[in-house]
């Protein structure tokens, strides 16, 4: 397998193809607006799910502009913190902010997919393609992991599951 390969591999496994650990599609299955917008009383700030959603949503997005052209540096004024957003108030905001995340996600998927070695090699400004991919990759799975814990946090999250 070459690095081309892996990456998209690794694309697949962190949003909609069980590999070692659940996708992050998966682990938003079912998930209501309510429970998107829950967040559990420990008196430390904790994220929502919904906010989670939406800090992916913008590195994706980044990433994607990167890829395109369209953005070459960090917007100005925008700290990590901002990028977790509000939530919206009813399930019809919850499921056009799943459709953007699926939208973005799969548009890099394509991009990865007609990409040779050398756009793998391409930096944006200074970091390899293939390396942002890769970090994007490890973002997923460290928030999807989140959201699990908060989806068990809530009995939302089955106490066992298949992944046959």
């Amino acid at each position: 397998m070459n690095k081309m390969e892996l990456i998209q591999h690794g694309w697949e496994s962190c949003y909609d193809k069980e590999d070692w650990y659940p996708p992050l599609k998966d682990a938003l299955q079912g998930v209501t607006w309510e429970q998107a917008n829950w967040r559990p009383r420990t008196g430390g700030p904790i994220n929502t799910i919904w906010q989670t959603v939406n800090h992916l949503i913008f590195y994706k997005e980044r990433f994607l502009k990167r890829l395109t052209g369209e953005e070459a540096e960090y917007p100005e004024g925008i700290s990590n913190d901002d990028t977790f957003g509000g939530a919206g108030a009813d399930e019809a905001s919850w499921n056009e902010t799943l459709a953007r995340l699926e939208e973005v996600h799969h548009a890099i998927r394509d991009r990865l997919a007609d990409m040779d070695k050398k756009d793998f090699e391409k930096r944006i400004p200074k970091t390899p393609t293939g390396l942002w991919a890769n970090s994007l990759i490890l973002h997923d799975a460290y928030h999807t992991g989140q959201i699990i814990l908060i989806r068990k946090l809530q009995k939302s999250w089955p106490a066992r599951r298949s992944f046959d």
